[in-house]
């Protein structure tokens, strides 16, 4: 998602949100624009969660999450959701805005057969707490991404640095199986994707001024919508792992 990123990071530069015109009327119509842009974004972040959440629920009840466990097929469901995100990033520029909307909802059905597997692991009532406690704490930190006056563009490139970081330690230790380490790498991955939700919903407001009125808006609200997605599962991810209960 290079190019992505990159009109992010021009838009942070900035320090503020430019205003269109310098009359009340400009003003006024240019906050009715960015509301609608991130509103739209929302929409759609929040509704691809409530996909993931019906096809997780609906593959471990049904008996496919313990049927798929062990085999090769689970393989394919997790690691499938990366081929997406892939696809999207990289095929961003290429693909109509329809292809790519097809893409982003495929993307979170797939991913809740890929994490209908936690319910082989932990109990229903812990997810389930887990989930709401991930919700207030985005809607919190996104929140605050978005009304604070403070430039969180430094942030970016020690966040991701963080990212990486989390990426190499996990599979550092799926061969060290360390119960410490393990504990370590979910407070940090808490912590770095709570950052990074405010981080990006900062960044989002802040590239509107550079999308509004043109083609690339549909495809800017997919592409942002899938951030705060990603965002919001991986903070649920890391926190299940403190506050799950294992069956």
């Amino acid at each position: 998602m290079a190019d992505w990123k990159d009109t992010s990071r021009d838009a942070q530069r900035l320090g503020s949100v430019p205003r269109a015109g310098g009359d009340v009327a400009g003003r006024a119509g240019y906050d009715e624009g960015l509301r609608s842009y991130m509103l739209s974004i929302y929409n759609h972040m929040s509704s691809a969660v409530l996909l993931t959440g019906i096809v997780a629920l609906v593959a471990a009840s049904s008996g496919f999450a313990a049927a798929m466990a062990g085999t090769p097929l689970m393989w394919v469901v997790m690691l499938a959701p990366l081929g997406f995100v892939l696809a999207m990033s990289f095929g961003l520029h290429k693909m109509s805005q329809a292809t790519l909307n097809i893409l982003f909802w495929t993307y979170a059905a797939v991913m809740g057969l890929s994490l209908s597997t936690i319910f082989l692991v932990f109990t229903g009532e812990s997810i389930a707490v887990t989930f709401f406690a991930t919700a207030g704490a985005f809607a919190g930190l996104s929140l605050w991404g978005y009304t604070t006056k403070k430039n969180l563009s430094g942030w970016g490139s020690f966040l991701i640095m963080g990212v990486i970081g989390l990426i190499i330690a996990s599979v550092v230790n799926l061969f060290l199986q360390s119960g410490a380490m393990s504990f370590v790498i979910s407070g940090l991955g808490v912590l770095i994707f709570a950052g990074l939700t405010a981080y990006d919903t900062q960044r989002l407001k802040m590239q509107y001024e550079h999308l509004r009125g043109t083609q690339f808006m549909g495809k800017a609200v997919i592409m942002g919508a899938l951030t705060l997605y990603l965002d919001f599962i991986n903070m649920f991810m890391f926190l299940l792992q403190f506050l799950g209960n294992r069956e």
